[in-house]
């Protein structure tokens, strides 16, 4: 009889058949990076296996161990940011120029690092100054955070991610959003390759905010016609609440698109490399009535920004 192989516990995992994941650890229990790689995925994801970004993380450290190409790289982008396990920049600056000889988006990554003006921890080695914008909501404009260089990576760095922003309806399927009618993309704990992360950082230095309290930085796509009707985005309920909103214009090259304050009556719209932050909470620390914001609908062009909204605590595993 045939010795099973990952496509066969694959086949099953597709069926909801548990003897697919079964399947799986037997074969990463013999060393296999594959197998090791996928069992990862799946403790990652909480597919079929109770979730563990720890434990996931462990599991891409052991198949890169193996050889497994794409572990290592991720196993890069971990150790830069300690995402559900220990952080050393140094360590990860030394992996991203190996796999830069031969990667050609790695080789991007370490040139942009080159760029920056970093301090040995990948911070930000400059301070950032804003000019304030409104009271309340408590609203600031940083003018050119980001180079125009670096806004065009995250853009390329989004790629074949997008996807129409979906939403669960009632009955827990997912449908398209709509509130938001525009494209979007997750640079999730992942895909945040060091780049990213110095990237994410210097938005945590500019917020006063710790790096850790961010959730993954999203790069939303609006095409002529699409925008984001006024909402929120504070969680209601939310144990761990979010505080404050970072818009990062990654272009300017559009029409229409502004980021309007429906019952203040002010409208932004930065140009590339600008960053909006604005408190989604009043002084008490209740939801703010006056943050309820939209991106008004495109006219021309594409526009392209970055959103990173930012929690009371520590939200990274």
């Amino acid at each position: 009889m045939a010795e099973a192989t990952l496509n066969d516990a694959l086949r099953l995992i597709e069926a909801r058949d548990e003897r697919g994941v079964e399947l799986v650890r037997t074969i990463a229990s013999k060393g296999d990076p594959d197998g090791l790689f996928l069992l990862a995925e799946l403790t990652l994801t909480g597919t079929m296996v109770a979730q563990d970004p720890v434990r996931g993380r462990q599991l891409l450290e052991y198949a890169a161990g193996y050889g497994h190409r794409q572990a290592n790289i991720l196993v890069t982008n971990l150790l830069a940011s300690g995402v559900a396990g220990r952080r050393d920049w140094r360590a990860a600056l030394e992996r991203l120029a190996v796999e830069a000889r031969a990667i050609p988006q790695r080789r991007a990554a370490a040139e942009l690092i080159g760029a920056m003006k970093l301090d040995s921890n990948g911070d930000p080695s400059v301070q950032f100054e804003a000019r304030q914008l409104s009271d309340r909501p408590h609203a600031l404009l940083f003018e050119r955070l980001l180079k125009s260089r670096e806004c065009a990576y995250l853009i390329e760095s989004a790629g074949e991610l997008f996807e129409p922003s979906m939403v669960y309806d009632v009955s827990h399927q997912r449908v398209r959003d709509t509130i938001r009618t525009s494209d979007g993309a997750t640079l999730n704990w992942l895909i945040e390759d060091p780049a990213i992360h110095a990237l994410n950082r210097r938005i945590a230095r500019a917020t006063a905010t710790p790096y850790e309290n961010g959730e993954a930085l999203q790069v939303l796509r609006y095409s002529p016609g699409q925008q984001y009707h006024p909402h929120f985005d504070w969680v209601d309920a939310a144990a761990n609440q979010r505080i404050w909103t970072a818009l990062v214009y990654l272009n300017d090259g559009y029409e229409g698109g502004a980021t309007a304050f429906v019952r203040t009556g002010l409208e932004v719209r930065g140009r590339t490399g600008d960053m909006l932050l604005f408190s989604n909470a009043d002084a008490d620390g209740h939801g703010d009535p006056l943050a309820e914001h939209a991106g008004l609908a495109v006219t021309a062009g594409t526009k392209y920004l970055a959103t990173r909204w930012i929690r009371e605590a520590r939200w990274i595993p």
